[in-house]
């Protein structure tokens, strides 16, 4: 690996079930991440992933993508445009440092619908069989 390299990408369906779940999992309880009418009163078109969700799949995607040694150290994400049901989000990501100390940086941008719905930085350690 080295800096430069780009990750493969990463399609996510974003589904209503995927949205409740990561909120439930999450413990965050607000309407607007279960509830569709209530979203709606607050001037959502529809319920939306909450950041924690985002989070995670952010988690998943350079750990699968770096190899199952890969210890996540940071995680630092913007969200931008919401994901809401019946979208498709594209993670990519950019390898921007290598370490001798075995630590790598990967830049991360998730994509949806209408626009950017994640940019953020992950930093990693390399364990023995990353690659």
């Amino acid at each position: 690996m080295k800096a430069g390299e780009e990750l493969a990408p990463l399609e996510i369906a974003v589904t209503r079930t995927l949205i409740v779940a990561g909120a439930i999992a999450s413990r965050d309880y607000q309407d607007v991440h279960h509830d569709a009418e209530l979203a709606r009163e607050k001037g959502s078109p529809d319920i939306f992933m909450n950041i924690l969700t985002t989070n995670g799949l952010v988690g998943r995607y350079v750990t699968d993508r770096l190899g199952p040694s890969t210890v996540l150290r940071r995680v630092a994400i913007r969200l931008g445009a919401p994901n809401y049901p019946g979208d498709t989000m594209v993670l990519s990501g950019t390898v921007t440092s290598v370490d001798d100390d075995g630590t790598a940086e990967v830049a991360v941008l998730g994509v949806n619908g209408i626009g950017r719905h994640v940019t953020g930085t992950v930093t990693v350690g390399l364990g023995e069989g990353a690659p």
